[in-house]
């Protein structure tokens, strides 16, 4: 099963509780409050965030933290970017000599597609995209397009 880490995934949580209110310095508290998660997770993912140049903070009576750029132009790979590092499903996909089999096995290229496709579907999918509570059904086509369709419950 392929995952993000859990702070990754709350990494989406407080960029979508930015996004809610872009023109709004939002101190920490007040994001950790929007989200439910507790203050020291909610710091330690904005200050990567920050380092990451997603979120900017400011010092003072004002002070707090917003997203850098409109959440139509942050990618769901730039969050997973700024947590995990670079987007790669396997060891061999991300850059050659991590992996002892290397020498003996031929699928790196294909490691390397695949994973071209998935981080590719990120990069299509914003901050903005994910504020919009949705339930299609998400089909990846052969061409690269994404077809979504409702779901049948």
């Amino acid at each position: 099963m392929l995952r993000i880490s859990k702070l990754t995934d709350y990494a989406t949580l407080v960029t979508v509780a930015l996004a809610e209110e872009p023109e709004t310095r939002l101190p920490a508290s007040r994001v950790a409050e929007k989200t439910r998660l507790e203050l020291p997770t909610v710091a330690k993912i904005l200050k990567m965030l920050a380092q990451a140049g997603l979120v900017e903070s400011f010092r003072g009576v004002n002070g707090g933290y917003r997203l850098c750029q409109a959440p139509e132009e942050i990618s769901v790979a730039a969050v997973i970017r700024a947590m995990e590092g670079p987007i790669a499903l396997t060891e061999c996909s991300l850059e050659p000599g991590l992996c002892s089999h290397e020498s003996r096995c031929h699928l790196r290229g294909n490691w390397q597609k695949i994973g071209a496709v998935v981080e590719g579907a990120l990069e299509e999918l914003s901050v903005a995209d994910m504020m919009v509570p949705a339930s299609p059904r998400i089909t990846l086509l052969a061409d690269d397009k994404v077809e979504t369709q409702p779901t049948t419950y």
